[in-house]
């Protein structure tokens, strides 16, 4: 009996302090954060538009902060209420365009139905987002990337989370599959990701005195044999084509 009137008592007490507040009250204090966090996401947004286009106008990241705020058309301190500094605003953009590659990934990816397969045209298409274009500077990778890369690894690692784990499901699933062996997808992806983007900022093998940049096929077919191993690689001659 005293269990059950101490549940009772508990029961009772629960009520009453979630009674306490009027529903009508919660239901006005939720509305007024979910408006208040849609603002500050809108402000955030005009921001980032502003300091995206002055980049596509500049052709570099030299621009100040004021320059975003007039041209985002808000107030000095409305940015620093939600950057710490240009720092912040750039590796925002960066991570931003990190995981908009990802998802461009992931998008192509579900379309395919064999899990190597899949792997393969993630592996491609990462090669090609990576490449430099002819005529088309990124200074969010060829300049912000690079110093970011030497003074802030943290925070480049953080921003290709969301790669990875895309990586990394396609890696468990190919591995699933029996197409690769299973064993630390996480690290294979973290892996072939450097690969691919290492392979892209070069220029290739010199030829008579050219550069000849690679193939996305040669990528692929390299990335598969070092995933899959000599051994297991010779066993499905024709999962690289």
């Amino acid at each position: 009996m005293s269990v059950a009137l101490s549940v009772a008592q508990s029961i009772v007490l629960h009520v009453t302090e979630v009674s306490e507040e009027p529903a009508w009250r919660r239901r006005a204090v939720e509305r007024s954060t979910r408006a208040a966090k849609l603002r500050a996401e809108q402000r955030v947004q005009r921001f980032l538009d502003a300091a995206q286009g002055l980049i596509i106008e500049k052709g570099t990241t030299d621009f100040t902060v004021q320059e975003v705020v007039e041209r985002s058309q808000q107030s000095l301190r409305s940015f620093y209420q939600h950057f710490d500094g240009k720092h912040e605003l750039l590796l925002a953009l960066f991570e931003d365009a990190l995981a908009t590659g990802a998802l461009e990934i992931r998008h192509a990816a579900v379309s395919e139905a064999d899990p190597l397969r899949r792997l393969r045209g993630a592996v491609e298409l990462l090669y090609e987002q990576s490449r430099p274009k002819p005529h088309v500077r990124r200074p969010l990778f060829s300049d912000f990337a690079q110093q970011l890369l030497v003074r802030h690894p943290a925070q480049v690692a953080a921003a290709h989370l969301p790669l990875l784990s895309v990586f990394t499901e396609l890696i468990e699933q190919a591995a699933e599959a029996g197409a690769i062996p299973a064993d630390r997808p996480r690290r294979r992806a973290s892996l072939v990701m450097q690969t691919i983007m290492f392979a892209a900022q070069g220029n290739g093998v010199s030829v008579d005195g050219r550069a000849v940049p690679f193939t996305s096929t040669e990528v692929w077919d390299f990335c598969f044999r070092g995933i899959a191993g000599a051994t297991f690689a010779s066993r499905t001659p024709n999962a690289a084509e």
